[in-house]
């Protein structure tokens, strides 16, 4: 048996429930019952057959509403490995830190073109970050302070989850500088991210080998879930660039959140519309039995 949730913050009626099922027959999915997660917020369809059908013919169909389509068994995850930037925080930190020292649209346009695949994550890294040698380490705690915010529903996602028994595990291609106080805030268990080198009170303009990036980001999650002994069903991966894709490619549930056109198209599930908390619905978990704080 399959399920297919849908997602829409207030906005899901009973009718975009029946077109759903009305498409999945179409489709020769086999739909059977549908139960509320949420009313008006989240609902589930079961069905019988073609998983990449159902999600060929709800995906994108229903205006503003997110489609997750998954085995009903192994559900709910016991292994959720994060990226950071622009997925559980707001912002891309390394084009902030290039604020600070006036070039970041330059910083800004080669991050973009990174996490589109356009270039090796790697050097792109190394070539951002020499651009930021001498600039005063201070300005990582004021960036901290002033930039970086919290993704809606990120704390409700992991604090849930590390509820109910999951490992929780934030994988960057950012700086730990950034990532271990986030990962305090939200409330992961472990945080993974690369080092500035930094000397006399100033970024040198290089970051500690190896890299963390797509290979560092896979291995965690097989590593995690080999640690745990979990089925790979039992985990979910979820980012937003290029470098997320290995990750999401291995998960039991791999989710490109508001996520780089490469990275939308490779994975299991797309979060387009809604917040963080979307994947609470995903697994299951209704809004009563979130922990929010």
């Amino acid at each position: 048996m399959f399920i297919a949730t849908l997602i829409a913050a207030g906005n899901l009626s009973g009718g975009d429930i029946s077109a759903a099922q009305d498409r999945l027959d179409e489709a020769g999915c086999l739909p059977a019952a549908h139960v509320w997660l949420d009313e008006g917020f989240a609902g589930d369809i079961m069905f019988g057959i073609e998983p990449d059908a159902a999600r060929g013919t709800l995906e994108g169909v229903l205006p503003g509403v997110d489609v997750v389509v998954q085995r009903a068994e192994g559900r709910a995850k016991q292994l959720l490995v994060a990226d950071m930037d622009s997925t559980m925080i707001t912002i891309e930190c390394i084009d902030e830190l290039a604020d600070y020292a006036g070039i970041k649209p330059q910083i800004a346009a080669v991050t973009e073109a990174a996490m589109r695949g356009e270039l090796d994550f790697e050097s792109a890294l190394d070539a951002r970050v020499a651009l930021l040698e001498g600039l005063d380490e201070g300005v990582i705690a004021r960036c901290l302070a002033e930039r970086v915010t919290i993704m809606p529903g990120a704390v409700a996602l992991i604090r849930t989850m590390k509820a109910r028994g999951a490992l929780t595990i934030l994988v960057s291609g950012g700086f730990t500088r950034f990532a271990e106080p986030v990962a305090g805030m939200i409330g992961f268990d472990r945080a993974i991210a690369n080092r500035l080198e930094i000397a006399d009170g100033m970024l040198t303009g290089r970051v500690t080998k190896p890299i963390v990036g797509s290979d560092t980001k896979e291995r965690t999650l097989l590593e995690a879930t080999a640690e745990l002994g979990l089925s790979p069903v039992a985990t979910l991966a979820v980012g937003d660039g290029a470098n997320d894709l290995a990750m999401i490619r291995r998960a039991g549930l791999g989710v490109a959140y508001h996520a780089k056109p490469i990275v939308a198209a490779a994975a299991a599930a797309r979060i387009d519309h809604n917040d963080l908390t979307a994947l609470l619905y995903a697994q299951g978990i209704a809004r009563a039995d979130w922990i929010e704080a």
